[in-house]
């Protein structure tokens, strides 16, 4: 059988632009695969992986027309947004280089024999080495930051690690394009162009998942597309780690207090971030608590006022609209569901912004509205009108794991008075990031930051934002008793590297 064609389709028409390529086979899977493995010991030293993430930082800047053109024509976003996204990569392929010149993620432990100790302690060395080949899976609604050139990609090339990229197949052009910079600032440090392997195709992800070489895989996506993934890397004769970002309802608490305080600069809050990119960000608030009563009535106005003024907006792909256009309809019709605000289609190819209103009750024990609980990708929340603190904690103890959860207090509350800090205890288990009084939309590159969550916001414990990125695809290993000239230069004693390191238990920088 033929291989199907790839084509790059413009989502503001539906009309097919170009074809692009072919679906990978399993034997060019496999080639792509081997060429990534071949490439290892050309990032092996540290020095040169971080000349070549700056390379790629400098070679997408110098294409900025380009690929900004062909990511619009692709996905819709607009340039300023995507202008913004390549900076923000950009960026995050420079402070990866920084932390690999730094060097403090190789966890350098050092100590010596000590007889005294019970037990006695023998000459122990531990640092952390890169796992292998890293399958990465592309996001659609960020062609830049979580594909190609992302934050997948910039980590475990800066462990060390090749990749191999599933490209996203609503834009597979531009895919292309990127994977050509990357080869291309690979190449002014004589690094192999195998080192960036692209591959297109549903059969081609599961074949690169199942590669014996591929030793990793990180994924940002669907719970259905991610589950099967995580799944298949389980089942490999030797597993192996798969980092899925999955699905997150991001919910929202605003107490009594904050919505008497503020409620018009809540809900005009709330409908930018829900509104934000056309609802396509996976920290989208889906889910917002909001007290009955007149306070919580003024928050609905401006929340409403805000969304009404929205435009309509075009999605990803049709795919993707579709979808959207069916489960607000399927949502809208339970029980006790209002829409102050319709969300659905805006025209033949566009949606347009809305939100759903239903009280805390209805969704505080198992039933049909636990639909409601479930993420809808696109420019839609569900507020849930509340009565009292056990309808909140109601709601709260059904949700599941989330990339974040945000809490809306009143002056007094931030201040340490009354229920904040017992709602922070609350929503803390449900998230890895815990806002207070801001909105989960934005995502900053910085080391303090943690984007994960319990499951189904991800499968592990780990961030894909951040500095930390990079310890998923390192894997730690001890030197004992190894003569001084055998020891990588990393662990020996007169740190010839100058890396930051804990020697005999004292750390030095």
């Amino acid at each position: 059988m033929a291989a199907a064609p790839v084509w790059s389709v413009d989502p503001r028409t539906g009309k097919q632009r170009e074809q692009v390529a072919l679906e990978a086979t399993a034997q060019e899977v496999d080639a792509a695969v081997r060429a990534a493995h071949a490439a290892r010991d050309a990032l092996a030293d540290r020095t040169v992986r971080a000349a070549f993430l700056r390379s790629a930082a400098d070679e997408l800047k110098a294409a900025e027309d380009t690929l900004v053109e062909a990511a619009d024509a692709e996905t819709a976003l607009g340039p300023v947004r995507l202008t913004g996204e390549l900076a923000r990569t950009c960026y995050q392929l420079r402070a990866f280089a920084d932390i690999v010149d730094e060097g403090e993620f190789l966890g350098v432990v050092v100590n010596h024999p000590d007889d005294t100790a019970t037990p006695p302690v023998p000459d122990l060395r531990r640092y952390k080495v890169p796992l292998g080949v890293v399958a990465v899976y592309s996001a659609s609604n960020f062609p830049f930051a979580f594909s190609v050139p992302g934050g997948d990609t910039a980590s475990a090339l800066a462990a060390g690690c090749p990749v191999v990229v599933k490209a996203h197949p609503d834009h597979p052009a531009l895919s292309e394009l990127v994977a050509r910079v990357l080869r291309r600032a690979a190449a002014r440090h004589d690094i192999p162009e195998g080192v960036i392997g692209l591959v297109h195709g549903f059969e081609a992800g599961i074949e690169l998942i199942k590669h014996p070489l591929v030793a990793a895989a990180g994924f940002t996506g669907s719970i259905r597309g991610g589950r099967a993934l995580f799944d298949a890397a389980a089942a490999r004769p030797v597993p192996i780690p798969f980092h899925g970002e999955l699905g997150s309802l991001n919910p929202v608490v605003v107490t009594q207090a904050a919505a008497r305080e503020r409620a018009e600069a809540i809900g005009a809050g709330l409908a930018g971030s829900m509104t934000l990119g056309v609802g396509q960000f996976c920290v989208k608030p889906g889910l917002v608590l909001v007290p009955a009563g007149d306070a919580g009535d003024g928050l609905v106005k401006s929340l409403t006022d805000a969304v009404s003024a929205t435009d309509a907006g075009v999605l990803l792909d049709h795919r993707m609209r579709d979808n959207f256009v069916a489960g607000v309809a399927e949502r809208a019709a339970l029980p006790d569901v209002e829409t102050p605000v319709t969300p659905g289609p805006g025209g033949e190819h566009t949606v347009s912004a809305g939100f759903l209103t239903v009280p805390a009750a209805r969704l505080a024990a198992r039933g049909e509205h636990d639909l409601l609980l479930e993420e809808c990708f696109g420019p839609v929340t569900v507020v849930a009108r509340y009565e009292d603190e056990a309808d909140v904690r109601a709601v709260l103890s059904r949700l599941p794991g989330n990339l974040t959860a945000t809490v809306q207090l009143s002056a007094e509350e931030a201040a340490g008075e009354g229920a904040g800090a017992a709602l922070l205890a609350e929503v803390t288990p449900l998230a890895g990031r815990v806002l207070v009084n801001g909105w989960p939309t934005g995502v900053a590159v910085a080391a303090a930051q943690h984007h994960g969550g319990p499951y189904p916001a991800t499968t592990s414990t780990s961030t894909s934002v951040g500095g930390t990125a990079i310890e998923r695809w390192l894997r730690p290993v001890a030197y004992q008793g190894v003569p001084e000239a055998l020891l990588p230069a990393e662990l020996r004693d007169g740190n010839p590297l100058g890396l930051p390191r804990r020697f005999n238990g004292v750390l030095e920088r």
